[in-house]
Parts: C-alpha cells; structure tokens; sequence
C-alpha cells in the first residue's frame, strides 16, 4: 500500500506531498491540472523510462519519493529516484542505493498502473506462469510437479536426438535416405526365402570378426586331432570283436566316432574356407 508520495520538479509540479488512505483513492481536476504528471512520478519510481523535458523549468533535478507498507514488513520502505538534467540516475531503497533496474524489479511487487495501451506486469509474458500458480497454487502443485517431470525429460530425450542425429537438415538427410532405402526394399518385392538369406548374410556380417576368430579356432583343432590313433584302435577292436559281444559294441562306437570326426572336420575346413561373405 501506499501512504505517501512526494514529487519535486516534474514538469509544473514544483513540490507536493499526497498522503494516500486505505481503501479506493480517486485523484480528480481539470485539464492541465497535474493528473498525469502524478501517475508519470509513479511510472518514474517504477523505473520507467524519463524523458529529460520532465524536470521543471530552470532546476537540475526532479526527485519523486514514496513510502509504502506490505504484508511482509510491518514497517514502511522508502523508495526514490533522483534524476538530473545531466542524465545521472540515483535510486535508492531505504537509503541504499540500487539501480534502475533493481528498482523496477522490486516496484513489479509494489505497484501496477494500467493505462488505456499498457500496464506494469499484465502484458509481461514473463510473470504469466507464475500468476498462473498463484491463482491456483494448492489445486495445481501436483499436475506442476508431475508436467515439470515430464518437460524436463522431453528436454533431455531432444538434446539426446540433436547430439545423435545432428541438426534439421542433417536429420532430414538421413530421414530421406531411410525412406529411399525402404522404398528399394518394397519395390525388389522380395521372397521369404530371399528374406531369410538376406537376414542370415545381415547376421554374418554383423558378426564377421567373431566367426573368423572362432572358425579358424576350430579348424587348428580338428586338423590336430590324430585320427590314426583311433583307427588303429578300430582295427585292435575289430579282431576281438568275436570273442565277446561288449567288445562288438564298442568296436561300433568307436568306428562311428571316427566317421563323425572325420565327417566334422571336412565340414569345418570347408566352412572356414568360405566365411568371407
């Protein structure tokens, strides 16, 4: 609230003092009375703009001073804002002296003066949210919460698409790519089977260093294994293998060893051979 106002040299003003009551105050008078020049001294101590033409006529300076009260400060604050001819500025709060924008700041709480095109704090786009939340502050707390969760994660999910996939034009290059390449893919029309062995050679070729790591593993260990060795020990079975009816089935076993073995390391050797793609 403001209790008092005192205005020095703005513009016919020479000095007077406006004790202000609670409650609604009207300031009336004809034209050229001074009306606007009090709602400009108000404007001037919220860290309006001044226009040098507004310090009476053969003085230096004009000087506007206000005390005003708030809810939280049971004791008064004293605002002002000197200004002189030479363009320097002195504004002070309770004595200390602030700039200009530091006033203005701390009046955005004090005061709004609403004229036929403007106002102090409505048209700032800036303070919308905020009166926003103080409107509804208790019934909309959580739905902030909850939206401020969910903002802050689509802002980290962007900034990761922008380092992964670069700028628009650098993502529209690869979009553009991937469409002609699935369009290729369409129009070849191809088969299931055709599908599977595309898929297969995709697989091989993800997998490149890790087959020819493992391949040629297992072709140095087939080409160790002794196959004379248990063919020589087929043939000792063999010749007793009359004798007892274990001992055929063992011969058996080891003979189909031997074929498996063989067999396996053909395989091998001729897979490894080819697993270039």
């Amino acid at each position: 609230m403001i209790n008092t106002l005192h205005i020095k040299n703005v513009g016919i003003i020479d000095e007077i003092s406006i004790d202000l009551n609670k409650g609604f105050n009207v300031l009336t008078g004809e034209t050229g009375a001074g009306k606007t020049l009090i709602i400009g001294s108000l404007e001037i101590l919220a860290g309006g703009r001044f226009s040098k033409e507004m310090i009476r006529k053969g003085e230096e300076y004009s000087f506007v001073e206000m005390s005003v009260s708030t809810n939280k400060s049971q004791d008064n604050i004293i605002l002002s804002r000197e200004i002189n001819t030479n363009g320097k500025n002195l504004c002070k709060i309770n004595g200390r002296m602030v700039t200009v924008k530091e006033l203005k700041n701390f009046m955005a709480s004090i005061i709004d003066i609403h004229g036929q095109n403007d106002n102090q704090s409505l048209l700032n786009s800036s303070l919308h949210i905020k009166l926003l939340d103080g409107f509804a502050e208790k019934e909309l707390k959580k739905e902030k919460l909850n939206y401020l969760e969910k903002y802050n994660k689509y802002k980290t999910l962007k900034e990761e698409i922008s380092k992964n996939y670069g700028d628009d034009k650098e993502r529209q290059r690869k979009l553009d790519l991937l469409k002609y390449q699935l369009k290729e893919i369409d129009e070849a029309n191809l088969k299931k089977s055709e599908e599977e062995e595309l898929e297969e050679k995709k697989k091989k070729i993800l997998n490149s260093e890790k087959l020819s790591k493992n391949l040629e593993v297992a072709e140095n260990e087939i080409s160790n294994i002794t196959l004379d060795s248990i063919q020589n020990a087929l043939r000792a079975l063999e010749k007793i293998e009359d004798i007892n009816e274990e001992y055929k089935k063992t011969a058996e076993l080891v003979k189909s060893i031997y074929y498996d073995l063989e067999d396996c390391r053909k395989k091998y050797i001729k897979l490894f051979r080819r697993y270039i793609f």
